[in-house]
């Protein structure tokens, strides 16, 4: 079988927000190269999450070593075990930092099974909290846990105009289409160029614009055609192209939409 042929990163001369990667992943000159090659093809800013106890402060010193790079405070389900009265107030005081955007990535994981769903909810309910004391949006990772998700969320009183972005979709449509009637985002990654991923080609489909964020997730979930390589925010374009497709509008359109779409959760 004939490998697909890659092609060059395209260029559309639109700015772009990576609005979910993970930077600390990255070797010291893996950085400095992704964080070029990445403002070559049009990413202005990068938001690195934070997932665990042991990489809140990594994700804010990258945020203060690079003027583009930003950085959210939070406990992933998979580290919900770890979370106590000592990490949840490392989260709050974590997200006085100028250059956190956002309380995440948190969530409900029962793909793994790495907490219980009791660890779980109780987790993601505390860090709900320090999201709307802190007035800071929530970036959200669900994995088939979707009618507890929303359970959660239906609960969820934000105190910013926009609660925050169900990152890296890939639920059912009832679950999107209750996250847009709430006035939440949904994060669409390289999983919407996959052959398998009709699920979320058809979350894209009902999504407005104005309700779409572009992530990659990296260092996973590498996007067509550089699918098998580590992903890098360099392949966002490609991200961009698909969902452009998908949606029938210019891929300058639906940038131009998205760079706005981010600015309004995280920066304004």
């Amino acid at each position: 079988m004939s490998k697909k042929k890659r092609r060059d990163i395209p260029r559309f001369g639109q700015p772009i927000i990576e609005t979910h990667c993970h930077l600390d992943y990255l070797e010291a000159d893996e950085l400095v190269e992704t964080l070029q090659q990445s403002s070559q093809v049009g990413v202005d800013r990068f938001i690195t999450i934070a997932v665990s106890e042991s990489n809140q402060d990594q994700v804010r010193a990258l945020a203060d070593a690079h003027a583009a790079v930003y950085c959210t405070q939070g406990v992933h389900p998979h580290d919900a075990s770890h979370f106590c009265d000592r990490v949840e107030q490392q989260v709050r005081e974590g997200c006085e930092h100028p250059k956190v955007v956002a309380v995440g990535e948190i969530g409900l994981d029962y793909f793994y099974e790495n907490a219980s769903v009791q660890t779980q909810w109780a987790c993601f309910e505390a860090q709900l909290t320090i999201a709307a004391e802190t007035r800071k949006p929530v970036v959200i990772h669900t994995r088939e846990a979707e009618s507890d998700t929303q359970a959660i969320l239906s609960n969820y009183r934000s105190a910013t105009r926009s609660p925050g972005v169900l990152h890296s979709f890939s639920s059912a449509i009832e679950l999107a289409e209750f996250a847009l009637s709430k006035n939440w985002y949904l994060g669409f990654n390289g999983m919407v160029t996959f052959k398998n991923a009709e699920q979320v080609r058809r979350a894209v489909v009902a999504t407005p614009l104005d309700r779409i964020l572009l992530e990659t997730d990296s260092p996973y979930l590498t996007p067509e055609p550089y699918r098998g390589r580590k992903n890098r925010p360099y392949y966002l374009p490609f991200i961009a192209e698909k969902i452009a497709e998908l949606k029938e509008v210019s891929v300058q359109e639906l940038l131009a939409q998205c760079h706005a779409n981010s600015e309004e959760l995280f920066f304004s």
